[in-house]
């Protein structure tokens, strides 16, 4: 079922992005410091995937990394300029960086509105250097909670997609991550590592 919003739901984002920071709370960055001690490399530089107006960016910030946000959506991208935030408008699934470029990147509660997250999980690893990590923050579709989230999903006109954090972790070791759970929950986190050459190799 397509989106009635558009590929990726970018024109319901659009419209309402002058209050989402309203309505949806910031994002915490102690899940993600920990998904980055994962990590083999240094991590400094990090891209807020499908970042919207910086909800994770922001918190990255405060916790001394450098962190850029990459959306499609201009309307939230202008919402993250107007805080003070580094941005490229991008898709998720053709993201505008060299191979190798960063240290990390984060996807907080979007990775189920790309239309090919498995594209952009590919990507993903294609941008991150080896040793780096991407750290995915997505909600569990089981439960009382999780079943209410899909429906509302659907019902809004979202063809979102959900996974259990097992079937996450798959995703991200088929796009060529070494994959773990960090947050377990509701809100759960997910993190997968680039592997790095073998010695000698």
């Amino acid at each position: 079922m397509a989106s009635r919003f558009g590929r990726g739901d970018v024109d319901f984002f659009d419209r309402i992005a002058r209050l989402y920071d309203a309505a949806m709370p910031p994002s915490r960055p102690g899940p993600f410091v920990d998904a980055f001690a994962f990590a083999t490399q240094p991590i400094d530089r990090v891209v807020d995937l499908a970042g919207g107006t910086g909800r994770a960016a922001r918190g990255l910030a405060t916790v001394g990394y450098e962190p850029v946000v990459v959306d499609v959506s201009a309307g939230m991208l202008s919402r993250a300029r107007a805080a003070g935030h580094e941005t490229v408008r991008g898709d998720a699934e053709r993201l505008p960086f060299g191979d190798d470029t960063v240290d990390a990147a984060v996807v907080v509660d979007a990775l189920h509105h790309i239309p090919d997250p498995q594209a952009g999980l590919r990507e993903a690893a294609r941008v991150v250097r080896p040793g780096g990590v991407v750290a995915v923050q997505e909600f569990h579709p089981r439960g009382i909670r999780g079943r209410a989230l899909v429906a509302a999903e659907a019902a809004v006109g979202f063809d979102s997609t959900f996974w259990t954090p097992d079937e996450l972790c798959g995703a991200l070791s088929t796009a060529g991550f070494e994959a773990r759970i960090v947050r377990e929950g509701f809100d759960y986190v997910a993190v997968g590592r680039v592997p790095e050459p073998e010695s000698g190799s």
